[in-house]
């Protein structure tokens, strides 16, 4: 599958001294908000293995934030990408479209929840394919309000920002945001004050009162969640709560919009995260895992709904662009012939018993509050005290400092920064994903 020998090897301090002398290069050109979670530099990548330019081998458990769930490499992409590169680099799909553009669609139509009529829309980010939700929303409902959740990460334009939870680093000294937005809670099981079993219903309840209240529902045009929440801590919103928002949305004659940007593709097990209850949206919003690491992203939905801009309304001169097109091709064609999905919940299986072993056994363990996630997109929340819950994002920063030395690439994030994720390309073999989680369990005995 990969040229790379898929075995860690760390040769050098990390990072060792090439990347240190590229770090100086870095510092003096690139913009200082521009942050890096490792600074190493990548030489290539491919399966469960990034290769820095000092000859170390890291273990991949980021996937570039989800996005590489096919590999950094994958024979498919690279092949059909690099067959489009030859052909032409770009038109632009308003000026002359291309059938590469077409079959992407074809293939969200395929393999996104419902089987109504479905058309979409391409373009570079998620970000975009966010922003490009709520104008097909309010062209659609006439409506302007745009409801989200605590927690919720939906990214960095303006108007996306105003969707986001998080203050800092998202939103800090980057304001006025976009108007008309507004905030509900979530079903967050583990922090939920009647206890997780009574969340989902309860969360539900409070936040359709809110918007009921506050805003108004024949005033909202559209309501977006992740189905399973990225930046804000991998939180799974309690079972009977997305139903229940659906619900309400359907019978208010809003739209209800899923962003599965982070947890799509076959992330969590299934090729998306809103199937687990069954969940149908009118509109979905997917990037990251789509095209094998090229930029791309789209928003699929109801033909009704997604025609109801106007002609020239959507767009943009590199969406769908056709060298991204052809990888996302590729990186479909790799998802099925791999069956990603089963792998994927293989990984759960070995992360979550892993990870469960650790909190019971090893030195430290008892601060891992809560183990949550599905498939590949596995989290641990870190706390100071199980009985308080108070976070700990002092422990997640350390041990990702620590598995970064081991040559390991882990992630945090979560509102309070206490969280821990793991995001491993789906084609990860076993003997990397337990050495890994060796590595994490070492890492306890040293905070």
């Amino acid at each position: 599958m990969t040229a790379i020998p898929q075995e860690r090897r760390v040769v050098t301090a990390i990072p060792g001294p090439k990347s240190q002398e590229l770090q100086a290069r870095r510092t003096a050109t690139v913009a200082g908000g521009v942050g890096s979670v490792l600074p190493v530099f990548t030489a290539r990548a491919g399966g469960g293995i990034i290769e820095d330019i000092d000859g170390n081998r890291l273990i991949d458990f980021g996937s570039g934030i989800a996005v590489t769930s096919v590999g950094a490499s994958a024979e498919a992409v690279v092949r059909r990408a690099s067959a489009q590169l030859a052909d032409f680099t770009h038109t632009c799909f308003m000026v002359t479209p291309y059938e590469g553009y077409v079959e992407v669609c074809e293939a969200l139509a395929e393999l996104t929840p419902g089987d109504h009529a479905k058309k979409s829309a391409l373009f570079n980010s998620g970000a975009e394919a966010v922003e490009n939700a709520v104008k097909i929303a309010r062209a659609y409902t006439k409506r302007q309000a745009v409801v989200v959740f605590d927690h919720g990460y939906h990214g960095r334009t303006n108007l996306t920002m105003a969707l986001t939870a998080k203050n800092m680093p998202y939103k800090h000294g980057f304001g006025p945001f976009a108007p008309e937005v507004y905030r509900v809670p979530v079903a967050y099981g583990y922090r939920w004050p009647t206890g997780p079993e009574n969340c989902g219903p309860e969360a539900a309840a409070q936040a359709i009162d809110q918007i009921t209240k506050q805003i108004g529902a024949e005033n909202v045009a559209a309501i977006i969640i992740e189905p399973v929440l990225g930046e804000g801590g991998f939180i799974e919103p309690a079972k009977g709560f997305l139903p229940a928002i659906v619900k309400f949305a359907n019978d208010n004659g809003i739209v209800f919009v899923a962003d599965e940007i982070q947890s799509g593709f076959c992330r969590t097990g299934q090729w998306f995260a809103c199937e687990d209850e069954g969940i149908v949206p009118d509109l979905i919003t997917t990037a990251k895992g789509i095209a094998g690491g090229l930029p791309l992203a789209a928003v699929t939905g109801r033909a009704e709904i997604m025609d109801a801009p106007h002609a020239g309304g959507l767009g943009g001169t590199y969406g769908g662009n056709p060298v991204a097109c052809a990888g996302a091709l590729g990186s479909i064609e790799t998802m099925k012939e791999l069956d990603l999905n089963g792998k994927a919940k293989r990984i759960e299986e070995i992360m979550k018993g892993r990870l469960a072993e650790i909190r019971k056994n090893a030195p430290n363990g008892a601060i891992i509050g809560d183990i949550r996630g599905r498939g590949a997109m596995i989290a641990i929340e870190l706390v100071k005290d199980p009985e308080t819950k108070e976070p700990n994002a002092e422990a997640a920063g350390a041990l990702a400092k620590a598995c970064h030395a081991e040559g390991l690439i882990v992630l945090t994030c979560g509102t309070y920064g206490n969280v821990l994720r793991f995001l491993p390309p789906l084609v990860i073999g076993e003997d990397l994903l337990n050495e890994g989680l060796d590595i994490i369990e070492q890492a306890f005995a040293g905070i």
